[in-house]
């Protein structure tokens, strides 16, 4: 049965997506903000008043802050929605971890008490097959 969460791989490519998706939001931004910028600076130099150049630049300024504004936004959104799933993904592989770790512990002490017995039950044999392990486990030391 196919499981149906994100795997790390599946996030790592989520966030590089993310991370593509907000460097082409930002640099659509600074493009646009560029073009305005040019555009109230042609403006600006067609224009005969210091005031209105004043204020054409305060407006540009703002403009500029106002959409860096919005991309800091985005960005942050999109980080903490990947950081929030990250966290979640790291939670579940915590419990499911935790889970096998029970059973792992569980069939561990099932299988302990199986040899324990036949270890009680049949002692000459239990003996012999300790003996055997041993002398295979010598042989293979003394190679190396």
């Amino acid at each position: 049965m196919a499981e149906q969460n994100p795997t790390l791989n599946d996030m790592k490519k989520d966030a590089t997506a993310a991370g593509q998706q907000a460097k082409n939001d930002l640099r659509d931004g600074a493009k646009k903000t560029g073009e305005d910028l040019r555009d109230a600076a042609g403006k600006a130099s067609q224009s005969t008043g210091g005031d209105n150049l004043k204020d054409r630049g305060a407006d540009m300024a703002q403009n500029a802050r106002d959409t860096a504004q919005e991309y800091v936004e985005r960005a942050r959104e999109v980080g903490g929605e990947y950081a929030g799933r990250a966290k979640a993904e790291a939670e579940r592989l915590y419990q499911t971890g935790q889970q096998k770790a029970t059973e792992v512990a569980h069939y561990a002490e099932e299988r302990y008490d199986e040899v324990s017995q036949m270890v009680r039950r049949n002692p000459a044999q239990a003996l012999g097959i300790a003996a055997g392990i041993g002398f295979l486990v010598g042989l293979i030391l003394a190679r190396r």
